[in-house]
């Protein structure tokens, strides 16, 4: 019997109790000298970052407590079933209107009325075209697709590393602007903001806020602050899609291997390294979802399967044991034995 899902509930982003404990020792950082040319640059991104992370969990916490969300209750239905993230927008049982993809279409329309139209057209979306034998530059340059393009983490880090990470950039409007338009077409609703929604206002704080920031006009800081926490809250909420999208149903479970969503949400707070380590699991397990959408056969990616295990490893993995458990790190650290430090166990 199909399913559909009452899914106005609350918000909900309560940490392991396993990783919760770790939180203190556990914003590892690797601090750059202070004497080092780089320092004051490296420790105001620092700062920004552990502000607007405070600032993600404070919204979270008020979303969380907003009264009129429900637990989500799973009803018989002859309905399509619809995507259970917690931001889903849909209706309650009682009528009421849920203001969250309203919300999320709204602000995606009005970033994309500041794009030039012919960018906007250059960046339309459009259906699957890219196939898995398209040249490298075709699909590092294509539009947004539906069902979206399989990007696997050899062709994300291509892109981004010779580019000083602006490709990247472009990767974050394309996955977000295809989970947008999927979600759309499939339902009616939307549970994230879009590329435009998502990617511009933390461009234009960012141009905006660092200048103003630096010549000491009043608001500068605040615009970088909330640029920040804007695009640390899409990512956090692009985790939690990618968690549900991945295990929306067994057959899809069955075909990525997994058996419950592979990451955890609120890693995206965490300082780098330990932030690009979800961030790098997420391209990973996305591409696959798209790759199972589309039909296509797996293909190796070295890079996650191999030289780094723990971006393609199915489970869901706490802070302790990433770091009791070396042979996920490195494809040198393979047959490492655990590390028994009564700090790090369960």
């Amino acid at each position: 019997m199909t399913q559909s899902y009452d899914l106005t509930r609350t918000v909900d982003w309560r940490l392991e109790t396993g990783d919760l404990e770790m939180i203190g020792l556990r914003l590892v950082y690797i601090v750059t000298p202070p004497w080092h040319p780089q320092a004051a640059l490296k420790n105001m991104m620092m700062t920004s970052k552990i502000r607007s992370g405070m600032t993600c969990c404070l919204i979270l916490s008020l979303l969380n407590s907003v009264h009129g969300f429900a637990s989500p209750q799973i009803v018989p239905s002859a309905a399509v079933m619809k995507p259970s993230s917690s931001l889903y927008a849909g209706k309650s049982k009682d009528g009421e209107d849920n203001f969250i993809s309203d919300f999320c279409i709204g602000t995606n329309t009005f970033w994309k009325g500041l794009v030039m139209k012919p960018v906007r057209d250059l960046v339309e979306i459009r259906q699957a075209t890219i196939t898995p034998d398209s040249p490298i530059i075709d699909k590092l340059t294509s539009p947004p697709e539906l069902p979206g393009i399989p990007r696997p983490v050899w062709l994300t880090i291509l892109g981004s590393v010779p580019s000083g990470l602006l490709w990247y950039g472009y990767y974050k409007f394309s996955v977000e602007e295809e989970l947008f338009q999927y979600e759309l077409q499939q339902t009616g609703k939307v549970s994230g903001c879009g590329g435009y929604g998502t990617l511009f206002p933390f461009v234009y704080g960012i141009l905006i806020g660092f200048p103003a920031s630096f010549l000491h006009i009043p608001g500068g800081e605040f615009l970088v602050e909330a640029a920040g926490a804007w695009i640390l809250l899409g990512q956090i909420n692009l985790y939690h899609r990618v968690n549900e999208l991945c295990t929306e149903s067994e057959d899809m479970k069955s075909e990525l291997g997994l058996s419950e969503g592979p990451l955890v949400e609120w890693w995206a707070i965490l300082p780098p390294p330990l932030d690009v380590v979800v961030g790098l699991r997420q391209v990973h397990f996305l591409s696959e979802y798209w790759r199972v959408k589309r039909g296509c056969a797996k293909e190796d990616d070295i890079i996650a399967e191999t030289l780094f295990p723990f971006i393609s490893l199915p489970e869901k993995i706490t802070l302790k044991q990433f770091f009791r458990r070396p042979k996920y790190w490195f494809w040198f650290t393979k047959e490492w034995k655990d590390f028994e430090f009564e700090f790090l166990k369960d």
